[in-house]
């Protein structure tokens, strides 16, 4: 079976995307799949990618990039998986027909449903969420609202459009500190805490300069806690134990931003996390909760605040980090998935 690994892209996530892709790529197995890696430029060319993937590793705090130096290739659209080189000598050949996509994709147009509509569109199946899932998701808005219709708790927030003054009734009801976000980002890229009003427009600023939605939500006073959701081949959803990430408020940033994330070494995690049965339970029935509420597929890694009463849903991941430091491979290592079993039983999903 033909595998496209893809990877990079437009986001402000390429980055890390080219990172999960290693580890992806790593731990398919050669005897059941080929592979076929796709880098997608940041300008959003698709070009041949590497099997090398020392090269889409950090080196210390370099991160790996993808870059067009030779033909682009595309995906031909009602083909089943045809994909044709677009430039170069061979414009017009073959340059693989493949059997499932894997895209290793975070952000915009990769996990937003851009992509899925694409390989929709190319009648190919690929691992994950589809159109309407991914798009919900990615939006932090539509995700509590659908989260709320669901029973499950969410925090308070303020959705701007635009830059603009809080009302009196606004800041009153949301309290300090407030963190600023991007709608529809991730990696915490564009993120700030706000812990006094007037430091709220520089932080609004950089949050637009990021997307054209922002929320400002009331901070959450609670354990940072992240459960995995996978689903079989035959259906079944499962939770994995919850993980408690510890150290989230040590780093530059005072929160899990970038670079506490991905860079510094200042955050650690439990896991299982150190909850009681009965919080634990609630963590993994509200992921569940949270993925069917959203219509999810295949997988996603469903983040809480766990406080005083109880787990409040802070977001939900529909293409988790799969580097070798992410939540979401290290939560299911602990149920007894390794990463290969877990890839595998994402693309047997996938061709479901």
């Amino acid at each position: 079976m033909t595998v496209a690994v893809v990877y990079g892209g437009q986001s402000t996530e390429h980055s890390i995307s080219c990172i999960s892709a290693a580890a992806v790529i790593d731990h398919l197995d050669r005897d059941k799949y080929t592979v076929v890696p796709i880098g997608i430029t940041r300008e959003g060319m698709w070009v041949p990618g590497t099997v090398d993937t020392d090269s889409l590793r950090a080196q210390g705090s370099v991160l790996p990039e993808v870059r067009q130096t030779g033909a682009s290739v595309q995906l031909v659209l009602g083909s089943g998986g045809t994909m044709v080189y677009a430039s170069g000598p061979k414009a017009g050949e073959t340059f693989a027909t493949i059997d499932l996509v894997f895209p290793v994709l975070h952000g915009m147009n990769g996990e937003d449903g851009t992509i899925q509509g694409l390989f929709d569109l190319a009648g190919v199946p690929y691992v994950g969420n589809g159109v309407m899932a991914s798009a919900a998701s990615m939006d932090k808005e539509i995700t509590k609202r659908l989260a709320r219709e669901a029973g499950i708790p969410v925090g308070r927030e303020v959705i701007l459009h635009e830059v603009r003054d809080l009302t009196d009734a606004e800041k009153d009801a949301l309290g300090l500190p407030v963190f600023v976000k991007p709608a529809r980002g991730g990696s915490s890229i564009g993120v700030s805490k706000v812990d006094a009003w007037e430091d709220l427009d520089d932080a609004l600023k950089m949050a637009f300069d990021n997307d054209t939605k922002v929320l400002i939500e009331s901070m959450i006073h609670g354990r940072e806690v992240e459960c995995g959701v996978l689903q079989y081949k035959d259906g079944t959803v499962v939770a994995s134990v919850p993980a408690m990430l510890e150290g989230t408020e040590d780093g530059a940033e005072g929160f899990y931003g970038f670079e506490a994330k991905y860079i510094d070494s200042t955050t650690s995690a439990s896991i299982p996390a150190p909850l009681d049965d009965e919080t634990t339970d609630k963590v993994r029935d509200y992921a569940v909760a949270t993925f069917r509420a959203l219509c999810c597929e295949g997988l996603a890694r469903v983040d809480f605040f766990v406080t005083d009463n109880g787990p409040v849903l802070n977001e939900i991941n529909t293409l988790p980090g799969f580097t070798p430091i992410s939540m979401y491979p290290k939560m299911f290592a602990a149920e007894g998935i390794d990463f290969a079993q877990l890839v595998n039983i994402l693309i047997e999903r996938a061709l479901r």
